[in-house]
């Protein structure tokens, strides 16, 4: 009697594990459908996205003074024609740091806007 007993324990635990893994893989499937697997639209984090708002971002303040402040261009930035609202809708003044500190980085003599508009000459 206890050899039956212990054969189906193991048959139970089998199926168990069997149909654990079955629902984990199919649960995994799921997931896995529901993930984005193209770029989206209005994905603006992408490195050519930040290329092209990085040349605008200079774009503007080479078409403008020297004497421009941070917020003044923030402000010609959003209002400028080449300046797609619904694809930047991330676009703030945080993110237009990031943009001027990578620029800084990138050319350590330019420490300011108007570094990079003399540069931009």
């Amino acid at each position: 009697m206890n050899k039956g007993l212990t054969i189906m324990e193991f048959d139970i635990s089998t199926l168990m594990i069997v149909f654990f893994i079955i629902l984990f893989v199919i649960s995994m499937w799921k997931i896995y459908a529901f993930l984005p697997n193209e770029q989206l639209e209005d994905d603006d984090t992408t490195q050519e996205s930040k290329e092209e708002l990085t040349k605008l971002v200079l774009h503007v303040i080479k078409s403008n003074s020297a004497e421009l402040s941070l917020d003044e261009l923030y402000e010609k930035i959003k209002s400028s024609e080449n300046f797609n609202e619904k694809h930047y809708w991330r676009f703030n003044k945080n993110r237009l740091n990031i943009i001027l500190n990578s620029y800084y980085i990138k050319y350590p003599h330019a420490k300011s806007i108007a570094d990079i508009y003399e540069n931009l000459k």
